[in-house]
């Protein structure tokens, strides 16, 4: 490819489209109480869960420094300009910092040509836009035109979220731990979605695994009128078979052209708990 795709570990990304794609990830860290590690680099998904399960904690996560990001880009190929698809603005300050590392280097080489985007998602809504950006690529888009496209794509993402369990909103103090407990106890479910700003917000409130699973179908077809030519892309937090039927159902209900199915990475699975699904897919 003749421009260089970058993202960060907030994106979650299937293993056929890493194969598909060239692409260079710059860690989050995560902090346990014995120390620090990099999503994708010093802790892997099995060894993560294996973490939390064994410590029953959860760990605070942070961004990748501006300096990280100043050597990730000077690392690449100074022919090539470079699109960083960044975590969502309103998660993370993972984009502040990018920018900061893309100013650092261009004082030093500023021929270079880099543009950090906020994607507004997480996730496998990172991962749609990188299969945008790939299929653009491919199909001749130049840099300039390239960027333009992507931001306008990112404002037509859809972003959906159910979450199986409280537990993680609750240790991580996300939750109140009272409301938590009343919420665990009449087996309430959250079904969430990424807002225009790029922040996380309760949509609904659903009683029962299977309602909210129904429920969380049912919403793609009030996003999106006509599914044909589009890419549907799924997270799940250890929960493989689960995650294979409702893509299933989904695909029997709509008619994406494709779906992408992939584990969820440590960073998002830390907010997400056992059983979450995130879903993403264009509105239009």
């Amino acid at each position: 490819m003749n421009i260089q795709l970058m993202t960060d570990s907030g994106a979650d990304i299937p293993k056929r489209l890493r194969e598909e794609i060239p692409l260079t990830v710059a860690p989050l860290y995560l902090h346990f109480h014995d120390g620090q590690y990099r999503t994708g680099v010093d802790m892997d998904l099995e060894n993560y869960h294996k973490k939390v399960e064994e410590a029953k904690e959860l760990p605070r996560s942070a961004a990748p420094s501006p300096s990280d990001f100043y050597e990730a880009f000077k690392e690449a190929d100074p022919a090539k300009p470079i699109l960083m698809l960044s975590l969502s603005k309103g998660l993370s300050s993972t984009y502040e910092n990018a920018v900061m590392g893309k100013n650092m280097l261009l004082e030093e080489e500023p021929e270079r040509r880099i543009e950090v985007i906020n994607t507004k998602t997480a996730s496998c809504g990172i991962a749609l836009q990188l299969h945008e950006a790939a299929r653009k690529i491919r199909e001749g888009l130049t840099f300039e035109e390239l960027v333009p496209h992507m931001e306008e794509r990112i404002e037509q993402t859809a972003t959906l979220f159910v979450l199986k369990t409280l537990e993680n909103l609750i240790i991580g103090g996300r939750l109140d731990k009272v409301k938590g407990t009343i919420a665990k106890t009449l087996n309430i479910k959250l079904l969430m979605q990424a807002s225009e700003q790029g922040t996380i917000e309760v949509t609904e409130k659903v009683r029962g695994d299977k309602k909210s699973i129904r429920r969380f179908i049912d919403q793609i077809g009030e996003h999106i009128t006509n599914a044909n030519k589009k890419v549907i892309c799924m997270s799940h937090c250890n929960a493989g078979e689960k995650a294979q039927k409702v893509i299933e159902e989904i695909s029997g209900k709509y008619s994406f052209d494709d779906a992408y199915l992939m584990d969820m990475g440590p960073l998002i699975a830390t907010y997400g708990g056992e059983g979450a699904l995130v879903i993403s897919f264009y509105k239009n």
